[in-house]
């Protein structure tokens, strides 16, 4: 401890020195400031581990600093540590060293969400269900998935030990499972959704995104010579790499149109970013589904096809981030993500949200957004993310698929479902038709959940209470809980057709693997149906258009 105390002084000794020496020639007295503050801050790290009553592990008081210092800037400039770089590539690469598992923490047990197709942990054997009870001779117990999932990730070539048990088993088991670089498909599946309609679902523009998607409209137009228009599916994308976000924008507009501006405080690093390569297809008709988790790249696309009219946006507004970020190393393996620029779309907007709550971008009323036009003259706004064209009502879950999601009963159900069902259909043809099964089964659970009315309810009783009103409305809320809970008591039944929904989507990702229920949820996705309805009505889409 006596050591790390010793180089981190001997660190910030040299940062003061630097900083001193740029404020030789600074006139207004900022980089004063900065030396003042590293020196006070130098001398309260070194007072607190040196006096502090209890032991103070050096490590984490620094990490404690670190992050409340990032947590008044902007959600996405963030410190990424030697121990969090693995998890930092999946996110910029798509790729990682590991097993290419998921886990969650279920009931306590580190339990397998997910293997990804031909990977190592699909390989070996483990499957989604399955309960992680050891990793290289030590307990899981106690421990929490995030921390298992570190271990689990190395070098590619290295092997671990796992002991696991398997649904319906307390025979302990154990496989080694050599390591290697996993890297998740980025458009997990691709195909018609109707006799002349394509459709591919991007879910990060992680590398070779651009390719993909590109790959995947060759595909469809050479297969189906008829095609008449595509649907690129954005939700839920959180975005990635600039960079692959102009080559997707390129598979539908010609080379050289300019697609981003980037600005920010070093000057020299403001870049004009443009389409290089040939389009795939200029004239397909082309709808982009985005929700309200579309965010950055996804934003660049949907708002650059939108200002360039060449796509028509459908579904709800998106995330509003307009933000540039780079890493910049800071030692020992680590870096700090940080946000350098904005960009600025075809239209000469920005579509950055303004100011966040708990990490997340506040809704700003178009009166206060500033006005932009797209190619064609259409009035589109900035801040705040990008606006469909085609607004649709978002498809919002219930409270009992929300509860029974929270209690992972129908991953539990599924899980007792494999063990008795060896082979399924395929997804196109695949129905579930044991719904009576599925309640019996949740039956058997402790299940309840709480309804936001309930919630409304119960913060009612306790004002009551505060105001001394309770006597008097006791008799009327309680009335008003009894009838709630008699209806929360058919709601399995109610909202069957959704359950039933997220029950095949479970199915088929065990059977056919993330591709498999990226495709039954096409079945009764309503928002395909309106894209495919208007990419076959030319005159309504090229009206939107112009």
């Amino acid at each position: 401890m006596k050591k790390v105390k010793k180089y981190s002084i001997i660190l910030v000794v040299f940062l003061i020195a630097g900083v001193g020496f740029s404020f030789v020639t600074d006139n207004n007295g900022k980089y004063f400031q900065i030396a003042k503050n590293i020196e006070i801050f130098t001398n309260l790290y070194k007072e607190i581990n040196t006096y502090y009553v209890d032991d103070v592990d050096p490590a984490k008081l620094m990490r404690t600093g670190v992050d409340a210092m990032l947590e008044s800037l902007d959600p996405y400039t963030n410190y990424i540590s030697e121990s969090e770089i693995e998890g930092f590539k999946y996110m910029i690469d798509g790729k990682y060293g590991g097993i290419g598992a998921d886990t969650k923490d279920i009931g306590g047990d580190i339990t397998i969400v997910l293997t990804h197709e031909g990977f190592p942990a699909d390989e070996a054997g483990l499957k989604p269900g399955d309960v992680i009870v050891a990793v290289d001779g030590k307990s899981t117990e106690g421990k929490n998935s995030e921390s298992i999932s570190d271990i689990l990730k190395g070098s590619p070539g290295s092997t671990v030990n796992i002991d696991y048990k398997s649904p319906g088993s307390d025979k302990k088991k154990q496989v080694a499972v050599t390591r290697k670089e996993v890297k998740v498909p980025n458009v997990p599946f691709s195909g018609m959704v109707s006799d002349d309609v394509g459709y591919a679902a991007l879910t990060t523009f992680t590398q070779d995104a651009g390719k993909n998607v590109s790959d995947a409209l060759k595909k469809l137009k050479k297969e189906n010579p008829n095609l008449k228009g595509f649907i690129l599916d954005l939700r839920g994308n959180g975005g990635g790499l600039l960079r692959e976000a102009i080559n997707v924008c390129n598979v539908f507009i010609p080379k050289g149109e300019e697609i981003v501006v980037t600005r920010g405080k070093v000057k020299d690093w403001d870049r004009s970013f443009r389409t290089l390569n040939a389009p795939v297809d200029e004239e397909i008709r082309v709808v982009v589904l985005i929700d309200n988790n579309s965010a950055s790249a996804s934003e660049i696309v949907s708002g650059v096809l939108q200002d360039l009219d060449r796509a028509v946006l459908l579904g709800q507004s998106s995330y509003g981030k307009g933000l540039v970020q780079n890493t910049r190393d800071v030692g020992y393996n680590s870096k700090v993500k940080l946000t350098t620029a904005k960009y600025y779309i075809p239209s000469g907007r920005c579509i950055q949200a303004v100011s966040y709550k708990d990490g997340e971008p506040l809704d700003i009323p178009d009166v206060k957004r500033t006005p932009f036009k797209t190619q064609n003259g259409r009035k589109v706004l900035d801040g705040g993310g990008v606006k469909p064209d085609l607004s649709l009502k978002d498809a919002k879950l219930s409270n009992v698929l929300k509860g029974l999601n929270k209690e992972h009963l129908i991953f539990k159900y599924v899980t007792d479902y494999q063990m008795k069902n060896r082979e399924v259909a395929a997804p196109d043809k695949f129905k579930f038709d044991d719904y009576s099964g599925f309640m019996n089964f949740v039956a058997t659970e402790t299940f309840s959940f709480d309804t936001d009315t309930e919630k409304t309810l119960k913060a009612l009783d306790k004002e009551a209470e505060d105001d001394g009103y309770k006597e008097l409305i006791q008799s009327e809320i309680k009335s008003m809980k009894d009838k709630i809970l008699q209806n929360k008591k058919n709601d399995l039944k109610k909202y069957q057709s959704q359950i039933t929904e997220s029950i095949e989507k479970e199915i088929m990702k065990r059977y056919y693997y993330q591709k498999g229920k990226v495709q039954i949820g096409l079945r009764n996705d309503s928002e395909i149906k309106e894209a495919v309805k208007l990419l076959n009505d030319a005159n309504k889409y090229n009206g939107i258009l112009k």
